[in-house]
């Protein structure tokens, strides 16, 4: 097979303006904090794109301040086809100004520009779109038309804007107001997403953004007058706000860590099944909750799916995430490097198989190769803990029954896969999987109106669809 040299195609980015500071959103205003600043960097080269404020206690405290007086006097005494009328513009404004928003999510995320430009932005302002047509329809909707009230949302540095828009268009669409706190590795989408309210004359305090780091989301989330905390991010911060939240009257939605299992079958379309492995492992370097790193392989399958797969892994391109051609980019922080490293090379000493396909690495900025392990046991770190990053791990099963005890062999329980074209089979591993999201001969596919959530360390409350308003409304439940 030929190889072949592809021109750099990169993104411009002229049509971003991206500001040497930012200030803090609130009341409909960008103002400066009280507290100090940090610098937001770009992971594939490591150059200093701004110096953003960090949200001191004092300044959430105006923030949430705002974000009452809004849901008193303006937001939850709208009518909801009036809020619907905002949602709508949001959205519109989104897709508007898509390029503009890919182009500052992979240069401050990381992310291929493609996966930004076709999956992210696009998904983001499908939300806004959906739960628009639902502001007019609570009653419906099966949870009640009440809302909770303010709502205190920390989101993670994965999927910067995709999950600011789980976020907040459901939550505005039930009559709540917002406080939004980014991750301090990705806060630039977010804060473009401030211009774009103020660009739709959302009212003032409607939206609050406060930037910062663990500090600013332990104020915000602990604060005394806030009435929802919706939280994405790892399974042990996780913890640490379901201890503050207990015995509060607050409502609390946590969608945390996972540790897919993709199990692949012997009468799969191997060829699609591979493509799926790879979206599942690959996509955004592996930085997805859901992301398929386990690969359970029935055995008399395994060689010729590892003997394909590396093949196609093969043909992956690593490097500038703005070159359209790159299909993985950079690691998003170099502590987040560190974890992918500490667990590959503790798979490398604990007897696992590394194997990954010859690729240049960038000399600047934070970079992993795709890599897949063979030998795996339960008993390896790299089976049972989220890596996070572009790292497969491959085990075999004989029969259905074995795919299920070792799928649900995990404290987590967010999603699984199933490769078969048996249709009773996989209705049969469905319902035996113990994970919020089953897809069947897919991966990683995502819409508006489909809920999405987690058992056991992976969360619990449902994010997207019908299920999403629950959590924001008063009568909410799972």
């Amino acid at each position: 097979m030929g190889t072949f040299d592809y021109a750099p195609a990169p993104e411009s980015t002229a049509i971003v303006d991206v500001k040497s500071t930012y200030s803090l959103f609130i009341n409909g205003e960008f103002v400066d904090g009280t507290g100090t600043s940090f610098k937001t960097i770009n992971p594939a080269t490591e150059e200093i794109l701004a110096e953003v404020a960090e949200a001191s206690e004092a300044d959430v405290d105006r923030a949430v301040a705002a974000a009452r007086r809004a849901y008193h006097k303006v937001w939850g005494p709208m009518p909801g086809k009036e809020r619907a009328k905002y949602l709508f513009r949001l959205a519109r404004i989104i897709s508007e100004r898509s390029r503009e928003l890919a182009v500052l999510e992979t240069l401050n995320n990381g992310k291929p520009i493609r996966e930004s430009r076709d999956i992210d932005i696009p998904v983001a302002a499908a939300h806004f779109f959906y739960y628009a047509g639902w502001a007019d329809k609570l009653e419906f909707s099966g949870y009640g038309d009440k809302p909770l009230g303010v709502a205190a949302q920390v989101i993670p540095w994965n999927f910067p804007f995709l999950m600011l828009a789980w976020k907040i268009a459901p939550a505005l669409a039930c009559g709540n107001t917002v406080v939004l706190k980014p991750a301090e590795t990705t806060p630039l989408t977010a804060l473009l997403f401030a211009e774009i309210c103020q660009q739709a004359d959302l009212p003032p305090g409607v939206v609050n953004i406060v930037t910062g780091a663990g500090e600013t989301g332990r104020a915000l989330v602990a604060h005394p007058d806030v009435d929802k905390v919706a939280f994405t991010g790892s399974t042990s911060v996780g913890k640490q706000i379901a201890k503050v939240v207990a015995g509060t009257r607050k409502s609390v939605t946590l969608e945390l860590g996972g540790k897919a299992a993709n199990i692949v079958f012997d009468d799969a379309p191997i060829d699609q099944a591979i493509e799926g492995i790879v979206d599942g492992i690959f996509f955004n370097q592996g930085h997805v909750c859901c992301a398929g790193s386990r690969l359970l392989v029935q055995e008399s399958v395994a060689d010729d799916v590892l003997e394909r797969l590396k093949r196609r892994m093969g043909t992956l391109r690593v490097g500038d995430p703005l070159d359209k051609n790159t299909d993985v980019g950079a690691i998003n922080s170099a502590e987040q490097l560190a974890k992918i490293t500490e667990l590959a090379d503790d798979g490398d000493a604990t007897g696992a198989q590394r194997w990954s396909p010859a690729c240049d690495l960038p000399g600047t900025g934070f970079w992993f190769a795709p890599t897949i392990f063979t030998g795996v046991t339960q008993a390896h770190r790299l089976a049972r803990e989220e890596v996070f990053g572009p790292v497969l791990s491959v085990l075999t099963f004989r029969t259905p029954k074995e795919a299920v005890e070792k799928a649900n062999n995990t404290p987590f329980g967010l999603s699984s896969g199933i490769w078969s074209d048996k249709g009773s089979r996989t209705l049969w591993m469905a319902s035996q999987l113990r994970a919020g999201v089953v897809w069947s001969n897919t991966f990683n596919r995502f819409d508006p109106a489909s809920p999405f959530g987690g058992y056991k360390e992976s969360g619990h409350g449902r994010e997207g669809g019908r299920h999403g308003l629950a959590g924001y409304l008063a009568k909410g439940g799972n």
